[in-house]
């Protein structure tokens, strides 16, 4: 691969480490603010409502890796196939495994695919929902590691590194505009958009050089209980959420839609697997009431939601599915932080 890398200038070839391809690396994560901006040393992409997975093909063979170190190579035979089916160089690729919902990637739609274990039911599965693997950076070629790469330099080499073919994609990218380009999403009822430092390396972990512009407020909640369903509701009344603060898990509020029958049927199952006695929350004895259900706190969903309220409560909360590529300990209740300076 000495000829892709040829192309990067000589201060950056500089920045290239001679290392083996790892067996794991921990991705890098953005962080929320509120406070969207437009700036040239920024790029902007479209926050995709799906999976993070980072691929590993080492001498033709891929692996599937969720953020929590699963692998789920066997949930997604399709994307293996394509990624198996050419020769190419030894890589370690970031992404993001979505599947769309008339034109609009839909976390809810790709549940339907990610609790597959199976791989010839994943096969089966993959004829009725398509799933696509969108790719954004790339860690890692042949024998080099290029996480001091800037940005630009990674993103260009990602997409010489691959022969593009459905269900893996390329993720584009737009300079300087965040603002419009976000008002743009927010139109076509996308997420949002992530905002990366253009000359940024890779970090592993936590970072301000990337940044999450959201259209709508969502994020990973513990599940700590159940209420009984009411009327010709089946299964449950409500989901109960909290968030880990203080190696606490304080209470976040109750989530009652969200729901079809199917769903209901499938996590009362799980929830009646994981009861216990006692209030996993801070909170336990202001919720003991008749009714509620306590669980070990085992389970991660997604949440929908207008805001928080003054009591740091869920308004408006919907679910959107269960998550197994965090784990329950690192749910923590997502803060705005503001602009980078000098951004306008």
């Amino acid at each position: 691969m000495m000829g892709l890398l040829d192309t990067l200038s000589e201060d950056e070839r500089a920045r290239i480490r001679n290392a083996e391809l790892p067996d794991w690396t921990t991705p890098m994560l953005a962080t929320l603010t509120h406070d969207p901006f437009s700036h040239p040393d920024w790029i902007y992409e479209r926050k995709l409502d799906g999976v993070r997975l980072l691929v590993f093909r080492r001498g033709g063979k891929v692996r599937l890796m969720t953020r929590n170190r699963k692998e789920r190579s066997s949930t997604w035979p399709d994307v293996v196939r394509v990624l198996e089916s050419r020769d190419g160089p030894d890589l370690l690729a970031d992404g993001e495994m979505v599947a769309f919902e008339r034109g609009v990637t839909s976390f809810s739609r790709l549940q339907e695919r990610m609790q597959i274990r199976d791989e010839d039911e994943a096969r089966e599965k993959a004829k009725e929902v398509r799933a696509y693997l969108y790719l954004f950076d790339l860690l890692h070629l042949d024998d080099h590691d290029l996480t001091a790469l800037p940005l630009r330099a990674r993103k260009g080499l990602l997409r010489k590194a691959l022969a593009w073919r459905d269900p893996v994609r390329y993720t584009p990218h737009r300079n300087e505009t965040g603002v419009a380009f976000l008002r743009e999403a927010c139109d076509k009822g996308w997420e949002g958009l992530i905002a990366k430092r253009a000359a940024g390396g890779y970090v592993h972990g936590r970072s301000r050089s990337w940044l999450k512009f959201k259209c709508v407020n969502r994020q990973e909640f513990v599940v700590g209980g159940w209420t009984d369903p009411q009327g010709e509701r089946i299964g449950l009344g409500a989901l109960l959420v909290g968030y880990h603060e203080d190696d606490e898990l304080r209470y976040a509020g109750k989530v009652g839609t969200g729901y079809d029958d199917e769903t209901l049927k499938r996590l009362s199952a799980r929830l009646e697997g994981l009861e216990r006695r006692t209030s996993p929350f801070v909170e336990g004895e202001e919720l003991s009431r008749e009714g509620i259900h306590w669980v070990r706190p085992e389970l991660v969903c997604e949440v929908g939601f207008t805001e928080w309220t003054q009591d740091d409560k869920l308004r408006h909360p919907r679910y959107l599915g269960l998550r197994d590529d965090k784990e329950p300990a690192e749910v923590v209740r997502e803060r705005a932080r503001a602009r980078p300076e000098g951004a306008r």
